[in-house]
């Protein structure tokens, strides 16, 4: 499980959200919502412990993430960023390897049992038969389920992904998101997403964590609770356009 506990996330001195108090369970898919600058990626690095909380504390089963090493954090949850992973000639099995790291020996070498985990996660991503195909030369969605894996090969329970959806076409961005989902319910793990794919987050998310301008928190539900509130209409919606209930997804209606 893990939780913030009065947390405040920015920069320096300068705070961003203030005040949140969030639970993730096991076997949960939550999309991390909001409109640019808000804090999402902020929020998400915060939780994985890359930067420290400005007040208040993130704690994955009870024990505060800033309180560990870099070691035993990479035991408790894995991350995928936005960063693009550039390496010659490396393969898809090699970048998935990488995942194993807080396992192995301090001179890197795999066990059977290290290679075994490998082999399973390049697996579930449904890359099987492809190990040795140069990470280079696969599409951006291949690309994007390699990372996947290799937070999978990490075997946390916790994984965080910031926009893991971005500069994808559209099958790919559903790809992605029902492969996420079904690795939250099949492999009981907490999966935390931001993502700007509003309609496919409401389509594909157990729970929703909304963020909200100016300081004003998170806003957690279902899709449907949230929609029938008219929370994320508002949250979205502008003077141009603005968004309608449609079938548990939305419709963008432009304002004259």
């Amino acid at each position: 499980m893990l939780q913030t506990i009065d947390l405040n996330i920015g920069y320096d001195l300068k705070v961003i959200q203030r005040d949140l108090n969030m639970v993730a369970q096991n076997g949960v898919f939550i999309c991390l919502l909001g409109t640019n600058g808000c804090g999402k990626s902020t929020l998400l690095r915060t939780l994985a412990g890359l930067q420290p909380p400005l007040k208040g504390r993130v704690e994955v089963n009870d024990i505060d993430i800033n309180a560990i090493s870099i070691d035993q954090k990479a035991k408790f949850l894995s991350v995928v960023l936005t960063d693009k992973i550039d390496i010659d000639n490396a393969t898809i099995e090699d970048i998935v390897a990488f995942g194993r790291y807080p396992y192995t020996s301090y001179m890197g070498q795999q066990s059977e049992s290290d290679r075994k985990i490998v082999n399973q996660s390049i697996q579930q991503v449904g890359l099987q038969g492809r190990e040795k195909e140069y990470f280079n030369a696969l599409s951006d969605g291949e690309r994007q389920r390699v990372t996947i894996a290799k937070a999978l090969a990490q075997t946390t329970d916790i994984i965080l992904l910031d926009e893991p959806t971005a500069h994808l076409d559209i099958p790919n961005r559903i790809k992605i998101m029902l492969l996420l989902r079904q690795l939250a319910h099949h492999r009981h793990k907490t999966i935390i997403c931001s993502t700007h794919d509003l309609d496919i987050a409401l389509q594909t998310a157990d729970i929703i964590w909304l963020m909200q301008t100016e300081q004003r928190g998170i806003v957690e539900g279902t899709p449907e609770e949230l929609l029938n509130q008219h929370t994320i209409q508002q949250v979205f919606s502008d003077d141009t356009y603005s968004l309608i209930s449609n079938d548990g997804g939305v419709q963008i209606r432009f304002n004259k």
